[in-house]
Parts: C-alpha cells; sequence; structure tokens
C-alpha cells in the first residue's frame, strides 16, 4: 500500500474542499450575519492540515492499486465529513456537539437529508447556504470532481473514479478519458442547478431560497433553508 501517495492525494482533495468554504464567507459578508470569522477558522485549519499532509510527500509518484484506491475514497468521506463539520461545531448560533456537527456535516455530505437541526428560520444565512452547498458536492461527488478540475491526479485517476461510483456502469465512460467524462458529468451537473435555480426564482422564491434548494432537487439530498422545507418559500 502506498501511504505517501494516498497521503498526498488526500492532502490536495482537503485543500480543494477549502476552497469551497469561500462561498460561505461571501454570504456572511453580504447578509452581515456574524459567522465570517468561524468560516475563515474552518478554511484556515483545513487548507493547513491540507497542505501538512501534501508537502512531505509532494514528490511522490507511484501508480495506485485499486486498495489504495478504497481506502482513498473512505478516508475521503470520513475526513471531509469531520472538517465539514467544522463551522457547525464552533457555531455559537448552533452549540451542537462534535457527533453532531459530524452528524449534520456527513449528512449534507452524503445526500442522505436526515438533520438534527430546528429552528432553520432564525439561523445566520452563510450557515444555511454553507448546508446547502455540502449536499450540492457530495451529489456530484468530490472525487468526480477533483478528477475533473485536477489533472494532476492522474496518477490512478480511473482507478480513484471507479472506487467512487457504483454500480455497473462504473465502466462505461462517456468519453474515452476519464477527466473529460468528469469534466462532462460536472457540467451537466452545474447546467441543470442553474435552470432549476431559474425556474424557482421565476415561481415567486428569493434568490437565496431558489438557490439552496437548487442545490437540494439537484443533489437530491432534501435539505432546506427552512423548517417547513419548500412550503414557506
Amino acid at each position: 500500500m502506498h501511504l505517501t501517495v494516498i497521503l498526498r492525494i488526500l492532502g490536495l482533495l482537503l485543500m480543494i474542499f477549502s476552497l469551497t468554504l469561500f462561498p460561505p464567507i461571501l454570504v456572511s459578508l453580504y447578509y452581515q450575519d456574524g459567522t465570517t470569522a468561524e468560516f475563515a477558522l474552518a478554511f484556515m485549519l483545513t487548507l493547513s492540515t491540507g497542505l501538512a499532509c501534501w508537502a512531505p510527500a509532494r514528490n511522490t509518484r507511484q501508480e495506485l492499486r485499486i486498495r489504495d484506491c478504497f481506502l482513498i475514497v473512505t478516508l475521503f468521506w470520513t475526513v471531509l465529513g469531520s472538517f465539514g463539520a467544522i463551522p457547525f461545531f464552533v457555531s455559537e448560533e448552533l452549540d451542537l456537539s462534535l457527533t453532531d456537527a459530524i452528524f449534520e456535516s456527513i449528512s449534507g455530505l452524503t445526500t442522505t437529508g436526515a438533520t438534527i437541526l430546528s429552528g432553520l428560520d432564525t439561523l445566520p444565512k452563510a450557515l444555511l447556504y454553507y448546508r446547502q452547498q455540502l449536499q450540492w458536492l457530495g451529489g456530484m461527488g468530490i472525487i468526480a470532481i477533483a478528477v475533473a478540475i485536477l489533472p494532476m491526479l492522474g496518477i490512478g485517476g480511473m482507478q480513484l473514479y471507479k472506487a467512487e461510483s457504483p454500480g455497473p456502469v462504473k465502466d462505461n465512460k462517456l468519453m474515452p478519458r476519464v477527466t473529460e467524462t468528469a469534466k462532462a458529468l460536472l457540467y451537466i451537473y452545474v447546467t441543470l442547478t442553474g435552470v432549476c435555480a431559474a425556474a424557482y426564482l421565476l415561481a415567486g422564491m428569493t434568490p437565496f431560497d431558489a438557490l439552496g434548494h437548487s442545490f437540494a432537487t439537484i443533489a437530491i439530498g432534501g435539505f432546506s433553508t427552512h423548517d417547513s422545507s419548500i412550503g414557506l418559500c
């Protein structure tokens, strides 16, 4: 088992995930909801951990085996779910235990839709947006996204894609290269999200609710920005 390669890829993926904390920071700044520092802390912790994993193994170049890829996917979902819980855990508004914070994060990333939160209508906008974004990212499959935007993960890229993809369709690529396949799926996913958000806007939703519920709809995650779900929008 190539532990240095696994560490390198895990570090890269964590650094990618740290970038997804910028949109909630912008939402927090726009609405002035007081959660900017919490998301900034989550960003710094995630980025620094990713750098710490990646730096010692940055020059390692080895071919991944199938068992390495299964370990990467398993570690990635568990590690990512843990780091994704940081904004929930440090939030004074939520006051969650570590277990509850991780549950909420993993539920979003796996598009399970189960939640331990209530009183959503009074929560800061950035936290509400972040929950929706988690399930949207998980709906596409973070591994597939990473392969699409990081061609340097070409080492074992096909194996990583197969390890993430369920069912018998994993060997049926839409295009000859796995990177092109991942990009095509990502383009379709983003386009459908935009169309869905536009439809919700036309139906009378606010831009914030339209975007949040388009994330939930396309990812089939089930999270909402309101306790009464889409009924209050």
